[in-house]
């Protein structure tokens, strides 16, 4: 079973930063991916950004280019998600989540798609 623990959320004031992380393991399969998402108050969850984590390749909602940047250290088993220049709106709870590449390369930004979810991170950003 895929374990998922995402961290590094917080509250931080518009223009800062913050790096999120996901704690990976329990992989059945050999080449997965790692996305994540967002769900602010009253809103549907939406996609951020993935990646492959056999291949590094990533994808990002166009909305996030820029400001967001995903990566992963395979060594720790571990996907970022460094955030910079926030503002108010990316106040959300940030998952993350994982599947089979197979499962999700058509859309990888669609969180229909995705089976296995962590609990979530709170980001707040004051302005």
């Amino acid at each position: 079973q895929v374990h998922l623990v995402e961290s590094g959320g917080g509250s931080v004031q518009a223009g800062g930063s913050l790096r999120l992380s996901c704690l990976a393991s329990g992989f059945t399969t050999s080449r997965n991916c790692v996305g994540w998402f967002r769900q602010a108050p009253g809103k549907e969850r939406e996609g951020v950004a993935a990646i492959s984590t056999s291949t590094g390749s990533a994808d990002y909602v166009d909305s996030m280019k820029g400001r967001f940047t995903i990566s992963q250290d395979s060594d720790k088993n571990t996907v970022y998600l460094q955030i910079d220049s926030l503002v108010s709106e990316d106040t959300a709870v940030y998952y993350c989540a994982a599947d089979s590449l197979v499962v999700v390369e058509t859309e990888p930004l669609d969180p229909g798609l995705w089976h296995f979810w962590g609990q979530g991170t709170q980001v707040t950003v004051s302005s």
